[in-house]
């Protein structure tokens, strides 16, 4: 095998990676996963995937939508000065949903991981406002539902975290991210989930 061939193998292989754990799909096994390992209930579940709902599937079809449009090319908005009108739909939609939950008087755990969510937010906009810097939202999700679930269900979910670093992985070979802010995402979203949940 050549070395373009090797190159264009490892590059397909890091796109379908990463297409299979992007946030969406790491939202919505997560915080369902997250609601029935908090009651044991079919109701905990639905609350969970009610949850990513609003998390991670109207953002993501938020991106879908504008992408159609022509603002973006694909779901990875590589522009970093395009990314703060995302990060206000996602918090807009973890609030409301949290909102909800509260009032309604959803499952506890499945609040707080909203709400680690949406500090987790807050922390990427900061960190996108503040600077050049375009820190991974990919290796953020991925970690801080590891580290949710691993609070909530069992500590054997650090073992999620070589996904984690499969995710990063990936990043860095689509050459969407560097290393360090692969790393960077992935240490804020164990430090929110962390602060909110343990």
């Amino acid at each position: 095998m050549t070395t373009t061939a090797r190159v264009n193998s490892r590059e397909v292989t890091a796109r379908r990676i990463t297409d299979i754990l992007q946030p969406m799909h790491c939202l919505l096994a997560g915080l369902t996963g997250i609601g029935l390992a908090s009651t044991g209930t079919v109701g905990g579940a639905l609350w969970g995937l009610f949850a990513a709902l609003f998390a991670g599937v109207i953002p993501a079809s938020y991106i879908n939508w504008e992408r159609k449009r022509g603002t973006w090319g694909d779901r990875h908005v590589v522009d970093r000065s395009q990314r703060r009108p995302i990060f206000l739909v996602i918090l807009g939609s973890i609030g409301f949903a949290s909102a909800v939950m509260l009032v309604a008087d959803g499952p506890r755990d499945v609040l707080i991981a909203m709400l680690a969510l949406w500090a987790m937010t807050v922390g990427l906009l900061t960190v996108n406002d503040g600077g050049k810097w375009k820190i991974s939202v990919d290796a953020a999700v991925a970690s801080s539902v590891v580290t949710m679930l691993a609070v909530v269900h069992s500590p054997w979910w650090v073992a999620g975290y070589t996904v984690v670093a499969l995710v990063c992985w990936t990043r860095v070979a689509l050459a969407y991210h560097t290393v360090s802010q692969t790393v960077a995402g992935a240490a804020l979203g164990i430090a929110t989930a962390a602060a909110w949940l343990i």
